[in-house]
Parts: structure tokens; C-alpha cells; sequence
């Protein structure tokens, strides 16, 4: 079922969370050990993150470093078959732009269709992290617009190769992300959901956004999302607190702000145990506030961990 048909049939608020793909050469059981322990509060959807290579460099002797391209979480496409299968769940597969060519991408879409999965969620995605500046493979999508309208082309039946015959179209319905707190990239919010609204018109059907410790910027993207015309359901995106250092870290990677209760509630806790529990109570309150405005689903960043996620859907669902 597409994301779009689950909050169309609720009669409240949905539960849907996001996980990894277990890291190269570990078995796919530590990923369902997490799954067993969320299916109890039945997610609507499943996403499933997808991470683009990495350059590495090695040791080659005499002195001299080799550079190698590694993938540390492949399997994206797989895990989505076989969460399916096993919990008879939906699944939402991230696709990105960085390390796809649009072949690549078209070759994907037909893998994720083959297998009957209905929803991907379509990004940019990070540049490599020795690279300071996201950049497109050749032949390959700079934005996530464009990634959006090569989906839309290919569920209207349009495929790269014009000359083949008999094509099916596919159906896939299409999330992309939002920034309460602009993505870092854009000069300024406006600029942002002029971004995000292209998005939209270009055929993309919901919005999950970026992790935020603030309901007020939620609430207030949502309404700037509606000034600009921008009708589709917004699903807010929550990550619990999970230890001291996040205060720096999250900021840092994500680009967002921190509450200042939040801060100084962490920078007094007297144990790594007692912040991850100020996590789960500020992530709970956040939760039931949101809920309460009517948000149409709450989506739960895990980090490939059951043990917050679970005690906030307790107290919540």
C-alpha cells in the first residue's frame, strides 16, 4: 500500500520509523532483532536508508596509498524484500542522486518494482565525505527535482530508451525530505520551500522532514509550506537524544538548533543513562504535542536501535 493510501484510511495519527542497513559482512538478524521489538505498535511503513560510496585510501607499499571505493551499508534493495516478506509491512526505500548515473537509477526502479514495492523516498543525498560539495556522477542527477520527474516519467510509462516496446508503467508513490530548519545548502527558508515546492509540483506526494527538537519550528514550517502552496501531508521526523555528546554532533551534521531547556537539562544529567532517558521524555512530549495538532504520522529515526523508539511508541501509541 502507498504511504499516501495509509493516511488517507487512518483515523489517527500513524506510526512508521526509519532503519539502516546493517554495515558490509554482518548478518541481517541484528536488523530484525530491531524490527521484532517495533512491530508490536504496527508501523505503517518501513523506510530504509541507503548509503553511497566512500573513497578510502590504502596502504599500496613503497610509500604510496591506494584509493579504493567501499559501500559500508549496501543491501537496500534487498532489506526492503525482505522486510515485506517477513512482516508483511510496507517499505519505503531511500533513492538518491550521489553515485547513480540515470540508468543506475532507472535499473533501481525496475529492481524496486519487480519486487512490488510501492513507495520510495527520493533525495540528493550527502556528498562523499572527503569531498566538500555534493556532485552528480556524469550523466547523472544533480537534484532531487530531477530524480522526482525521472520517477514520474517512468510511472507514466517514459523510460530512457525510447525505442522499447511494450513498456509498463510503474507506480510508485514518491516522498522527498523537508527542512523545518533549512536545509544548510539554501541561502535562506524562502528560498528553501520555493525548493521543496518544485518538488511537489513535479509530482512528489508527501514530505517527511529533517529531525527537529522544536515543535515550533514544525509547526511554523507547515504553515510557511501552506503561504507557499504546498498542499501534500508533512510527516515530522524525530530522533530521541541519545547521549551527551549528540548536543554537539547533531548540530553539527544536521544543521539544526538545540532547545535551550533540552541543553541545559543534558548539561546537568549526571550519567549517559540519565540523558538518554531526558531524550525519551523530551521526544515523548514532542510526540504527544504533535499528535495532538492532528500530524498525520510520526516517524522515528532508530538508527538501526529499538530500545528509545520503543519506550516513546509505548508511551504514545
Amino acid at each position: 500500500m502507498k504511504v499516501t493510501e495509509h493516511i488517507a484510511k487512518a483515523k489517527s495519527t500513524l506510526f512508521s520509523i526509519e532503519i539502516l542497513p546493517p554495515l558490509k559482512g554482518q548478518n541481517i538478524n541484528s536488523l530484525f532483532e530491531t524490527m521484532d521489538e517495533l512491530m508490536d505498535f504496527s508501523p505503517a511503513f518501513v523506510d530504509v536508508t541507503y548509503h553511497r560510496e566512500e573513497y578510502v585510501f590504502k596502504d599500496a607499499g613503497n610509500g604510496l596509498l591506494e584509493k579504493r571505493v567501499v559501500r559500508k551499508r549496501p543491501g537496500t534493495v534487498g532489506i526492503c524484500a525482505a522486510i515485506s516478506n517477513r512482516y508483511k509491512v510496507d517499505t519505503v526505500p531511500h533513492i538518491i542522486c550521489g553515485g547513480f548515473s540515470k540508468q543506475d537509477t532507472e535499473d533501481a526502479l525496475i529492481d524496486l518494482n519487480f519486487v512490488g514495492l510501492e513507495n520510495v523516498l527520493v533525495l540528493r543525498g550527502d556528498p562523499i565525505k572527503s569531498e566538500g560539495r555534493f556532485k552528480p556522477e556524469p550523466d547523472g542527477h544533480a537534484y532531487a527535482v530531477d530524480l522526482v520527474n525521472q520517477v514520474v516519467d517512468m510511472n507514466s510509462g517514459k523510460y530512457i530508451d525510447a525505442d522499447l516496446k511494450d513498456v509498463q508503467k510503474t507506480n510508485f508513490c514518491i516522498g522527498v525530505a523537508g527542512y523545518p530548519e533549512k536545509h544548510f545548502e539554501a541561502p535562506n527558508m524562502n528560498s528553501d520551500l520555493r525548493f521543496l515546492k518544485a518538488k511537489v509540483d513535479a509530482g512528489a506526494e508527501y514530505i517527511v522532514t529533517q529531525m527537529f527538537y522544536d515543535n515550533q519550528a514544525f509547526f511554523k514550517f507547515v504553515e510557511d509550506c501552506k503561504a507557499m502552496g504546498i498542499n501534500v501531508p508533512i510527516i515530522p521526523g524525530l530522533k530521541p537524544l541519545a547521549s551527551r555528546s549528540q548536543l554537539s554532533v547533531i548540530p553539527h551534521h544536521f544543521h539544526i538548533n538545540m532547545p535551550d531547556e533540552l541543553v541545559q537539562m543534558v548539561e546537568k544529567a549526571k550519567s549517559e543513562e540519565e540523558v538518554r532517558n531526558i531524550g525519551i521524555e523530551w521526544c515523548i512530549e514532542q510526540s504527544k504535542e504533535l499528535m495532538k495538532s492532528g500530524v498525520p504520522v510520526l516517524h522515528y529515526y532508530t538508527m538501526g536501535k529499538a530500545k528509545s523508539t520503543k519506550a516513546i511508541a509505548k508511551a504514545v501509541f
